[in-house]
């Protein structure tokens, strides 16, 4: 019946000369049709537990992101200080692997971040980011080149400083002061092995 009616408005639309145009735009516009969460929530709500298995199981094959999700949830969300103390050691140990060319050693940087970015959007908190994020910082005070000259290298580090002291804005007063602490540490760390860090420039 939709693709009848798709098919006189395509003929009328030529008819009187409007042009593909419209008719295309029409076509696009009945073949998008989104529903929001809400929407999609109250039809869950009345699937069978064996079909909303398989709606998941689908979703998880659909993308390899979606199953790292699924596992985290099923597997990891229940024990978040033990799921950060494993991403620690996997960021760890490509630290350790940290090429010895700055050019490189940036690129594999960045992979270590966007492995972190993954994880704590899994976590969707802001203070299992900030911990994530300083033992970053931490890593790259211990493997990095301290003394490089490599603009893309230096500001990996000084844009993590920035956004820790963002995330840190952003929690309530009382975690604020623990994270502060660390966040101190750490800065003063960097001052006093980077000769290119102006501390002054991160305080909080």
């Amino acid at each position: 019946m939709i693709c009848k009616f798709v098919k006189s408005t395509v003929f009328n639309s030529l008819s009187f000369g409007e042009g593909w145009g419209e008719a295309e735009t029409l076509i696009f516009n009945m073949s998008t049709i989104t529903h929001g969460l809400q929407d999609i929530k109250k039809e869950l709500q009345h699937l069978p537990p064996e079909q909303l298995a398989e709606l998941v199981l689908r979703l998880a094959r659909h993308k390899k992101e979606n199953k790292e999700l699924l596992a985290y949830l099923l597997f990891e969300a229940y024990d978040e200080a033990a799921f950060i103390e494993k991403v620690k050691a996997e960021a760890g140990f490509m630290f350790s692997q940290l090429p010895a060319q700055n050019y490189f050693a940036a690129k594999a940087l960045r992979k270590i971040l966007r492995l972190l970015t993954k994880y704590t959007k899994f976590m969707a908190s802001k203070g299992a980011e900030i911990e994530l994020l300083l033992n970053f910082c931490t890593n790259y005070l211990q493997y990095a080149d301290r003394k490089t000259s490599h603009k893309p290298l230096r500001l990996i580090l000084t844009r993590q400083l920035e956004k820790i002291r963002t995330l840190i804005g952003k929690l309530e007063e009382d975690l604020q002061f623990d994270y502060s602490n660390d966040y101190n540490e750490v800065l003063n760390e960097a001052a006093n092995k980077l000769p290119w860090i102006n501390k002054g420039s991160y305080l909080l």
